[in-house]
C-alpha cells in the first residue's frame, strides 16, 4: 500500500539543495526506518524533475545490481539503465534515486563518478547508513550532502490535522512573552498529548487520521519497533544493542544522572559499550544527549562519551515501548494518558518529547550535572548553544515551577548564560529571569 503523502519540512531543504548544488553533490537523506525517506524522495522527483528513476536496493533485481559492477563507460551505463527502467533521462532535468543505498555499497561508491559526470541529479536514502559494516571496502564519496529526516514534529502533525495557524501564533506569543490563559493552555496541552501518543511516524499518523483508533495506532508502532529490533539483530547478534534500545523508558524513569548500560547488558569493555551506543545512534532511532563536562558554547570539545542519556527518536514510539509488556496498549491507557490521569510519573515521557523537539530543530543534545558542597546533585536537562551564550533548559512533568537547578547553574556560570527556560505543562509566564513555557512550545526555543 502506498504511503500517504504528508507535507514535510525537509522538502524545502531539498529545494535549496537542488538550487544551490546544481548537480555538484548528491543529496543523502538519512533517517530511521519508516520515517518517510522514500516517499519524500519519490514525491520530490515527481514534482521537481522532468523524469526520474528509482532503484530500491532493498528489492533490486540482479540486472539493476549488475549495472554497478562496471561504470567505466558512463554512456553505456546510462543507456543500459534507461533500457532497463523504460525511462528517458534528460540532461540536468532528471534525477536518479538510490533508495536504501546502504544495501549495495558499490552504488554508493559510484556516486563520486556519477556526480562528476554532471548529467543528472542524485538522491540517496538510507537507514543505518553510517554503520561501518555497510561501508567496508568502499570509498565514501565526499560528494554526498547529508540531510537528516526526523519523525514529524508538532507543527507537521498539526498540518496533517488541517491546522496551519496554531504554531505561527504560538511563535508570536513566545516572542512577545504573552500568556495564553488557562483555558487555552488546557486545550493546547490536550492537543499536544495526542501528538505525544500518536507520534510522528507517517504510518502511525496515517492510521490515526483514518481510524481515530489509538489501539490500532499502537499496533502500527509496535510493527515499526519490531523492524528496528530486526535491524539491530542483523548488526549485533548478541542482541545487546536491542536490549539497550528497549531499556530507554525504564532508564529515563529511574531519573538517574546517566544511562546505566551495565545494569542492562552486564559489564563489558568501555570500547564495546561505546561501539554499541554509536551503532544505535547511527541508526537514527534514538537521540543521545551527552554530558558536557565544561558547559560552554563549544560543548562538543568537552563531551563525555561515557556519560549520556538516550531518548527514542519518536515519542509515540517511546510510549508504546514503555507499555511493551502488554500484547497491545488498550485504549483505556491511551485515554488516561490523553487526559493526564494515568497514575504514574509521566516526567520521562515529557523529557523524551522535549529531546525530540530540540533534536528535530537541528540541535545536538547535551546535559550537565554537578554536586554542590553538600553533595546535592543538580542537573540541567538540556543545554542549547545560541551565539556566544548558553540557554539551559529544565523539564517538569507538571505545573510545578520551582527551578533550583536552573538558578544554581545560572549563578555558577552567569557570564555564559543568556535565556533560561523551564518547560512544563502550564501557561507561558516569567519568573524572575526564567521563562516558563508550556511543552508544546519546546520546538520554538
Amino acid at each position: 500500500m502506498a504511503e500517504t503523502l504528508f507535507k514535510r519540512k525537509i522538502y524545502d531543504k531539498m529545494l535549496a539543495w537542488k538550487k544551490n548544488s546544481a548537480g555538484g553533490t548528491a543529496l543523502l537523506i538519512e533517517g530511521p526506518r519508516r520515517v518517510g525517506k522514500s516517499t519524500i524522495a519519490r514525491t520530490f522527483a515527481e514534482e521537481e524533475y522532468r523524469s526520474h528513476v528509482i532503484i530500491d536496493f532493498a528489492k533490486a533485481s540482479s540486472e539493476e545490481i549488475n549495472l554497478f559492477n562496471d561504470i567505466s563507460d558512463l554512456n553505456m551505463f546510462f543507456t543500459r539503465l534507461m533500457l532497463l527502467e523504460g525511462v528517458s533521462l534528460y540532461e540536468r532535468q532528471s534525477v536518479i534515486i538510490f533508495d536504501e543505498v546502504q544495501e549495495h555499497p558499490k552504488a554508493r561508491q559510484a556516486i563520486k563518478y556519477l556526480v562528476e559526470d554532471g548529467r543528472y541529479d542524485y538522491i540517496e536514502t538510507g537507514s543505518l547508513i553510517s554503520i561501518h559494516r555497510n561501508v567496508d571496502n568502499i570509498v565514501i564519496p565526499s560528494e554526498e550532502e547529508p540531510v537528516s529526516m526526523y519523525p514529524m514534529d508538532y507543527e507537521e502533525f498539526k498540518w496533517v490535522l488541517g491546522d496551519t495557524a496554531t504554531i505561527p501564533l504560538l511563535r508570536q506569543m513566545l516572542e512577545k512573552r504573552q500568556s495564553l490563559g488557562d483555558a487555552v493552555n488546557r486545550k493546547l496541552m490536550r492537543d499536544y498529548r495526542l501528538y505525544m501518543l500518536v507520534g510522528g511516524m507517517p504510518q502511525a499518523v496515517d492510521k490515526y487520521i483514518k481510524t481515530h483508533d489509538l489501539s490500532a495506532v499502537d499496533r502500527v508502532k509496535r510493527g515499526i519497533i519490531r523492524i528496528y529490533e530486526q535491524d539491530f539483530h542483523k548488526l549485533d547478534k548478541t542482541d545487546k544493542a536491542k536490549a539497550l534500545f528497549k531499556a530507554i523508558p525504564a532508564e529515563l524513569h529511574k531519573n538517574a544522572s546517566r544511562f546505566q548500560t551495565t545494569t542492562i547488558i552486564g559489564k563489558i569493555s568501555s570500547n564495546t559499550s561505546r561501539g554499541l551506543v554509536e551503532m544505535i545512534e547511527d541508526s537514527k532511532t534514538v537521540n543521545v544527549a551527552y554530558h558536557a563536562d565544561d558547559p560552554n558554547v563549544g560543548m562538543e570539545l568537552s563531551t563525555n562519551k561515557s556519560s549520556f542519556k538516550m531518548y527514542v527518536c519518536d515519542t509515540g514510539l517511546f510510549v508504546t515501548l514503555a507499555f511493551w509488556d502488554k500484547d497491545f496498549t488498550e485504549n483505556i491507557i491511551y485515554q488516561k494518558l490523553l487526559n493526564d490521569k494515568l497514575d504514574t510519573n509521566l516526567g520521562y515521557v515529557y523529557e523524551n518529547a522535549v529531546a525530540q523537539a530540540i533534536a528535530s530543530s537541528g540541535n545536538k543534545l547535551f546535559y550537565y550535572t554537578w554536586l554542590d558542597k553538600n553533595n546535592h546533585l543538580y542537573e540541567i536537562d538540556f543545554l542549547l548553544s545560541r551565539g556566544f551564550k548558553l540557554c539551559p533548559v529544565e523539564v517538569k512533568s507538571s505545573g510545578y515551577s520551582t527551578h533550583a537547578s536552573l538558578d544554581e547553574f545560572c549563578q555558577k556560570y552567569s557570564e555564559r548564560v543568556s535565556n533560561r527556560y523551564l518547560i512544563y505543562t502550564k501557561d507561558l509566564r516569567k519568573d524572575g529571569n526564567t521563562l516558563l513555557i508550556p511543552i508544546y512550545m519546546a520546538g520554538l526555543i
